[in-house]
């Protein structure tokens, strides 16, 4: 294990205590989730009926919506089938899927469906890839090195983010990007990060967790090459007030990498941003914070600080997710929000679990872009596959 990793939960992870504890009033900062609705009532939480989501997804209610996989929720983790491909020269390519823009095949596979996908595949933001004979997919373009130590230092108690470095732990070259359009397979999109690359089937087999995070990506729990299967651990936040869970596999810039304990993936610096839900956008908007309150034991706890300080998610804000919004993608537009001097003064600083929630205190001033600039898009892109909803 590697000796920053510790740090990882300090960059945007979900521990599994923060469920554990939710329902303690020390962690009420850090706890995220459902609770019982027979709370307030004179009746049992097994008089309650079935959530609505069990007869109608778009419905409010606990959702899992990339199926293809195993989700433990006391745990944060999501188990997922792991694909074995190659590079033209037979370098073997680990990778998931999470997402593609074919609507028929991700509801038959149990992956998120995105049609702004389509939309990303300018530059070298999309690479590609042939199906070959046993569903071997051979990669043109696109390595990534896991070798590197995942390093975050310099974290100031006053003004935590951004740390004085941030090295992410693992880097794509330039051609790298986790997505991939299959030349022979219709032309579809996929989302595809890679988990491992240039590796050994038995070099990467740690079935009972523990691996090597200079083979694999951070976001590991446990990986079996015998199996084909891999877990990955999960973070929290919100979309339109419900709490969520997400995957982070990779940033287009390395503070962001580092932060998400994810793979520096430049190529996606080609996506375009700042469009969110008009004409040709391939994102979404995230929105995150700087200066939220901070501490598991502060109820209203939010943001890189915090998250910097405590180890726990920062509780970023996601726009539309399946099934709650037609817009969705996996890749979001990071809006980085910082609470002005004023808003701190009076009080107004509290955790904000909504996009149009936010976009009003933004449009109030009591809100602005990181050191006083203007609200909006700061360039970054993360790629977050959605992977269940509580509410």
């Amino acid at each position: 294990m590697k000796p920053t990793q510790t740090l990882l939960a300090a960059i945007g992870l979900l521990m599994a205590s923060s469920i554990q504890a939710q329902n303690t009033a020390s962690n009420s900062g850090c706890a995220v989730g459902a609770v019982s609705g027979a709370i307030g009532t004179d009746i049992p939480p097994t008089y309650q009926g079935p959530p609505p989501s069990s007869v109608d997804k778009r419905l409010v209610g606990p959702l899992q919506l990339i199926t293809a996989g195993t989700l433990d929720i006391k745990a944060s983790t999501l188990t997922l089938p792991l694909y074995r491909g190659e590079m033209t020269n037979g370098r073997n390519v680990w990778y998931v899927i999470t997402d593609t823009t074919d609507q028929a095949n991700a509801e038959a596979l149990g992956i998120n469906f995105s049609a702004k996908l389509n939309y990303a595949n300018t530059g070298k933001a999309v690479r590609n890839a042939t199906l070959r004979k046993g569903g071997l997919l051979v990669f043109e373009r696109g390595t990534v090195d896991f070798s590197p130590a995942l390093r975050i230092a310099g974290i100031d108690g006053a003004r935590p983010f951004p740390p004085a470095e941030a090295t992410p732990g693992s880097v794509g070259d330039a051609d790298y990007t986790p997505l991939v359009r299959i030349a022979n397979a219709g032309g579809h999109i996929y989302n595809a990060p890679v988990i491992s690359f240039g590796t050994s089937a038995t070099a990467i087999n740690f079935p009972r967790g523990n691996p090597d995070y200079r083979l694999v990506h951070d976001k590991v729990v446990a990986i079996d090459t015998t199996a084909m299967t891999v877990t990955l651990r999960l973070t929290q936040g919100f979309s339109f007030a419900k709490p969520v869970l997400y995957l982070s596999f990779d940033a287009s810039v390395e503070l962001a990498a580092a932060m998400e304990s994810a793979t520096f993936a430049p190529a996606m610096n080609d996506v375009g941003v700042g469009g969110d839900e008009g004409l040709f956008s391939a994102v979404e908007r995230i929105f995150g914070f700087i200066n939220g309150a901070t501490g598991c034991a502060h109820p209203q706890r939010q943001g890189f600080n915090s998250a910097l300080l405590d180890g726990r998610s920062p509780l970023n804000v996601f726009g539309g997710v399946p099934f709650v919004a037609t817009d969705y993608s996996p890749l979001w537009d990071l809006n980085l929000a910082e609470w002005t001097p004023r808003a701190l003064s009076m009080g107004y600083r509290s955790r904000l679990i909504e996009e149009f929630q936010i976009l009003a205190f933004a449009e109030a001033g009591h809100i602005t872009g990181p050191g006083g600039a203007e609200y909006g898009s700061t360039g970054i892109i993360i790629n977050c596959p959605v992977v269940f909803r509580f509410l």
